[in-house]
């Protein structure tokens, strides 16, 4: 799950990690009330800041969504000392349509405003902590490259990523983070105010089960402070009963409505690009599917894991948010049945297909416990499905298909 980035200040202020002051608002009723606030608190110098779930928002640009191609304003986060500069920024950013190399040209609806302290500041610095996948341990990713996309320092300028690995059983050390604060270049007080501000950082990852906490960029105060400017967070889907107040974040106008439509029924799903409609049971089985597919000359048009229990209502509901989709031109139905019976799915399947419209093709690969009582039922519904015996087999049908 994504937040916001005022969203992540407000968890990382619990945790000590110094961050940019700032109000959020969603109407721009509330922008005076937002900058007597900032003002009591001796903010004279403001940052507006458009809210959405994408990267490179200060280079993106603001369209009217009545008129997209009426360009209303370059950049999507905006500095002035002038609280008059400050609210028209604010009227021209809130409610209109961001573009961001990250968005894609559909771009997003900024339906929230971060009206935040104005800081000076000498330089911008990147740290990121994520999960190293081939040691098994969290990695601390940190460069001098702050304010630029840590994507484009590793492909041209590898060597300014300087990189620690954490033991899981003993945590973040004092001298590991000694060791960034020497790698940034810090010295003096900025290198005294890192290692407490990394200390926390990391604990604030490790104790909300974050999968990824971006601060890009992170800065150097002119008086030397170490400042979050910036902050990104998402998390494990999987660890969010344990943090309610994590999940009360969650923004649904930021997610793709049909994506929203799975998680009702604890399906995972993730749209794509192609036209090829995938029904699987399990994330591993799911990917060798969507690779076979590729290989076939096709291109899948989502991920959805049914699960290992793969029911036939998970089945049926799993059928209709593919259907949803006007990309997609044909499905491929991939169940192993080692927990879940291939009867139960095909029957799903059926019952599915009889509730809803179907105009396109469908190509069925059923193996496992049942699997000739499924064949059995797909053969005798009177519907027009396309069984495969292999999984090869079932990739060629559902790409003929289309073609």
């Amino acid at each position: 799950m994504k937040i916001h980035e005022y969203q992540a200040k407000e968890l990382l202020k619990k945790f000590g990690v110094p961050i940019q002051d700032g109000i959020a608002i969603k109407d721009i009723s509330k922008f005076n009330s937002a900058i007597s606030q900032l003002q009591s608190r001796g903010v004279n110098q403001y940052a507006v800041k458009s809210q959405i779930h994408a990267g490179g928002r200060g280079k993106g640009k603001l369209f009217n969504p009545k008129n997209p191609g009426e360009l209303i304003l370059e950049g999507g986060v905006k500095f002035t000392t002038s609280i008059e500069k400050a609210r028209e920024y604010a009227e021209k950013i809130l409610g209109n349509l961001l573009v961001t190399h990250q968005t894609g040209p559909e771009g997003k609806i900024v339906k929230t405003l971060f009206i935040a302290e104005g800081l000076d500041y000498k330089k911008e610095l990147y740290l990121g902590i994520l999960l190293d996948r081939a040691v098994s341990k969290n990695v601390i990713m940190a460069s001098t490259e702050g304010g630029v996309e840590i994507e484009k320092v590793a492909a041209e300028t590898p060597e300014k990523i300087l990189k620690v690995w954490i033991e899981p059983s003993i945590g973040l050390q004092v001298f590991q983070a000694r060791e960034l604060a020497f790698g940034l270049g810090l010295k003096g007080n900025a290198f005294k105010s890192f290692i407490p501000f990394i200390m926390k950082l990391y604990k604030a990852y490790e104790e909300t089960d974050a999968s990824l906490l971006e601060i890009n960029p992170l800065i150097i105060t002119n008086d030397d402070r170490v400042v979050a400017l910036d902050a990104k967070m998402n998390f494990d889907d999987n660890a969010l009963d344990r943090h309610p107040e994590i999940y009360a974040y969650r923004d649904l106008d930021e997610e793709a409505p049909l994506e929203i439509e799975a998680s009702k029924y604890n399906l995972n799903y993730i749209k794509l690009d192609g036209n090829v409609g995938c029904m699987v049971n399990g994330a591993g089985l799911a990917m060798a599917t969507m690779d076979i597919i590729k290989l076939a000359g096709g291109e899948p048009a989502n991920f959805l894991d049914v699960g290992g229990g793969a029911s036939s209502e998970a089945v049926e509901n799993g059928f209709k948010i593919i259907l949803s989709d006007p990309a997609v031109k044909a499905i491929l139905i991939n169940i192993f049945g080692g927990i879940v019976r291939c009867d139960r799915v095909a029957q799903g399947v059926i019952e599915a297909s009889k509730k809803v419209n179907v105009n396109i093709p469908v190509v069925v690969r059923l193996e496992g416990t049942n699997a000739k009582e499924a064949a059995e039922l797909l053969d005798n519904s009177g519907l027009n499905f396309l069984v495969a015996k292999s999984l090869k087999e079932a990739a060629e049908k559902v790409t003929l298909a289309i073609n």
